[in-house]
């Protein structure tokens, strides 16, 4: 199939960029290959500028992996446009493999084989001809990397649901109830803990943090915010189409990305 696109590699690894930049050029002649970049940050933003037809994306990169990086330009991704064809390369364990089998996204393993990576070529000209004729499905996409997160980033025990959060003030540690948090958000190397009136910091990461909270009542709307639902007073669409959470007891309004808004259906 002559099919003529455009893709972006995001690989830290000099060596195995240009090793898969190689086996791609045989699979397929047609591929331009416009940019390679080594991080996440930077893979976002060349993949705005560019919006190739399909990223290969790294699953383990500095700062940011691949995964986390499809997801913040599943958000940026400018409305209408159709979204890249998107393949992760991985070294990850079978466990892994099979929450992107089960997801219907295509991977590369590492070290990149050119039998497999001619059966990804092929599937990923498949959902191009589809794309073109109108059949690309952005919010399947988006259900995919939710799905994707979940499995990647479990944990092998479900640890125990957090009742307190011990945060620092001054020389002290304030107990602080769960059920009085507004809401979590990721700064830094922080995490900020916002109650009514006050504000914490505490060193837990979100990501492990996240498995600790009750997913009934605690909810991730942004990739680096996590809210109490009973804490949610109004959601409101602006003139973009963008969603965002005014909550009781905290001025700020909160923004929601795409990956999260469908549990807000009845907007």
């Amino acid at each position: 199939m002559n099919t003529r696109a455009t893709a972006l590699i995001a690989e830290d690894e000099p060596l195995l960029a240009a090793a898969l930049q190689q086996e791609l050029a045989r699979a397929w002649p047609q591929l331009s290959v416009e940019a390679i970049v080594g991080d996440g940050a930077s893979a976002v933003a060349q993949a705005l500028s560019l919006q190739p037809d399909v990223l290969f994306f790294d699953i383990r990169m500095p700062g940011q992996s691949g995964l986390e990086a499809a997801v913040e330009l599943a958000d940026e991704w400018p409305q209408g446009q159709p979204f890249p064809a998107l393949v992760f390369v991985t070294a990850y364990d079978q466990y892994a493999v099979q929450a992107f089998e089960t997801q219907a996204v295509d991977y590369v393993l590492k070290p990149v084989q050119f039998a497999r990576l001619q059966r990804t070529v092929a599937k990923v000209q498949d959902a191009l001809a589809r794309r073109a004729q109108g059949g690309a499905n952005f919010e399947a996409t988006l259900d995919q990397l939710r799905h994707l997160l979940g499995a990647v980033d479990a944990p092998a025990q479900q640890p125990a649901v957090l009742k307190l959060v011990q945060v620092s003030v001054g020389s002290s540690i304030r107990m602080v109830p769960v059920e009085d948090v507004v809401y979590f958000e990721a700064a830094d190397k922080y995490v900020r803990v916002l109650v009514e009136g006050h504000e914490y910091l505490i060193r837990t990461p979100l990501k492990e943090l996240l498995p600790q909270l009750d997913g009934q009542r605690f909810w991730q709307v942004h990739r680096g915010t996590v809210v109490r639902a009973e804490a949610i007073d109004t959601v409101h669409r602006d003139e973009a189409g963008k969603l965002h959470l005014q909550l009781h007891g905290r001025p700020e309004k909160l923004p929601v990305s795409r990956l999260y808004a469908h549990l807000f259906k009845a907007m």
